[in-house]
């Protein structure tokens, strides 16, 4: 639920290598297949076309309300300070980084009657209090380069410090398309400090402590009131957004996207029920391995203890009736693992697209970047390809709000029946059913939802990676050329079917491995 490395980068240069976007440093790999795809006659890049168009949902009128005051740039102290497995270098990819206090008076909501399960929730206002928090924001340097695209990221706080898991997933496609991310310190533990619920290597010396005791010289002028406050904070950020100014340099969104992974998508779940219907400030949400719950509204003061939700769990789907759409993509490990997010399918519909990706884990390889090595769970952690079906999700959901066209459906996991569903595997233990990607289908290795032994929580979430023995390898592939052609022919399947974008074939294609296969 975002354990992450910490690191502090510079404004403007830092150092990126989200382009890359994989672990398994095969060159010689993708090369390989990149020749295959040659003689099989599929080019090594294109974009996705436009295959259809269809009529966006009417914009709802949206009430007005106050906006966060994001006047002030934060300067000072020690830099920019963000969880994140890999520094950015947005100088190399044409980006500059900002940061600004984001200021105001927010409103808490309290529930005007049941909390239901189909999410059709009432909220009314509670309380008022002041608050003081930070927004960073990574935009284009050229102005002219903005897409009009503005993804706004709920920081996940589940490793005791703000983290972006959606930009290390989403970065590539967020810079070549030319979109602003803009990453918010919503919640009450990043500012002031609080519990750890997932403990990650590196983080041990900041992890609880809260930006204002994390860096004072910066930050010591923040104040969060509590997280009751946190959804009226995240929609005044989009208010403010949305009339442009210097953070997005001068420009104005045309598209505003919500997006949070883990415990953020778990509060991205109780916004959309109770608060988007008050606000329509978004106009679109990306919801990233969320739970079966939502996040729990609080009083003033008080941090979301996201573990008493799962003691008395009441399962929320998202409502069916605004025009913001949602695209909720989840990892295999997130269906029936401690997330359960089994219990909250709900059927796709032209605001609600559900894509379950088989063979993928809460956080993996990608994800924790260098700290993976340092994770000892038993078992190598899952390596799958989550982030290049991620960027395909956000592609998909801002051509959604653009043009009304819905993404392509996607298969769900096979589950059993029962009071605790499981996901169905093959004599490999391979997930059945799902999004599938060339390591999946055509495996050198299992890679599973399933964790390690070690019962940490990060463990936990981290899924698992297994080698085929060599004679399961012989029995499956005559030759590496054969391997070859299926894991291109499977590329190609994959990336025709939308799931993951032309863009991103030669990161897909780097995870074959054809040294493992016999010649």
């Amino acid at each position: 639920m975002g354990g992450v490395s910490v690191h502090r980068t510079e404004s403007v240069r830092a150092g990126h290598r989200g382009s890359a976007v994989h672990q398994r440093p095969a060159r010689t790999a993708a090369l390989a297949v990149c020749a295959v795809l040659v003689v099989v006659g599929a080019a090594c890049s294109s974009g996705p076309g436009a295959t259809g168009t269809a009529t966006p949902a009417p914009a709802p009128a949206r009430p007005a309300g106050p906006a966060a005051d994001l006047s002030q740039e934060l300067t000072g102290g020690s830099g920019p300070f963000i969880g994140e497995a890999t520094p950015p270098d947005l100088h190399a990819v044409g980006y500059v980084e900002h940061e600004y206090v984001a200021a105001g008076t927010a409103t808490a909501y309290r529930a005007d009657g049941p909390l239901a399960r189909d999410g059709r929730w009432s909220f009314v206002p509670a309380s008022e209090a002041p608050y003081r928090t930070r927004i960073l924001v990574r935009r284009p340097a050229d102005p002219a380069r903005f897409s009009g695209t503005v993804v706004v990221e709920w920081l996940n706080v589940s490793g005791g410090v703000d983290a972006d898991p959606e930009w290390t997933s989403l970065a590539a496609e967020i810079i070549r398309q030319g979109d602003i991310w803009v990453g918010v310190s919503a919640q009450y533990v990043g500012v002031e400090g609080g519990p750890v619920l997932v403990a990650a290597p590196g983080t041990q010396s900041v992890a609880g402590k809260g930006l204002r005791a994390i860096d004072p010289a910066r930050y010591g002028s923040l104040h969060h009131p509590g997280d009751g406050y946190s959804f009226d904070i995240f929609t005044q950020v989009a208010r403010a957004l949305r009339r442009g100014g210097p953070p997005l340099g001068g420009r104005k969104p045309q598209v505003l996207l919500a997006a949070g992974e883990s415990q953020s998508a778990v509060a991205l779940t109780t916004y959309y029920d109770g608060v988007q219907p008050l606000t329509h400030a978004f106009d679109g949400f990306f919801v990233h391995s969320r739970a079966a719950v939502a996040l729990p509204l609080v009083g003033p003061g008080q941090f979301a203890d996201l573990q008493s939700a799962f003691t008395d769990p009441t399962p929320v789907l998202f409502r069916t009736d605004l025009a913001a759409p949602v695209l909720d993509l989840q990892a295999e490990s997130d269906v029936t693992g401690i997330l359960q997010s089994v219990a909250v399918r709900q059927p796709d519909t032209n605001r609600y697209a559900l894509w379950e990706v088989a063979g993928t884990a809460h956080a993996d390889v990608h994800l924790l970047g260098p700290i993976a090595s340092q994770i000892d769970c038993g078992v190598p952690i899952n390596n799958g390809p989550m982030h290049l079906v991620a960027k395909a999700a956000l592609y998909w959901l801002v051509r959604w709000v653009r043009t009304g066209r819905p993404p392509p459906v996607a298969p769900r996991l096979e589950v059993t029946g029962g009071a605790t569903p499981q996901v169905v595997r093959n004599a490999d233990g391979i997930a059945l059913g799902g999004i599938r990607t060339p390591p999946v289908d055509v495996p050198t290795e299992v890679l599973s939802g399933v964790p390690g032994p070690n019962p940490s929580l990060l463990c936990v979430l981290l899924g698992s990676t297994t080698p085929l023995p060599p004679a399961r390898l012989a029995a499956l592939y005559p030759s590496r050329a054969a391997y070859l052609r299926r894991y291109v022919a499977d590329a190609n399947r994959v990336i025709r079917a939308g799931f993951v974008l032309p863009a991103d074939r030669a990161a897909l294609l780097a995870f074959a491995q054809p040294s493992l296969v016999r010649a």
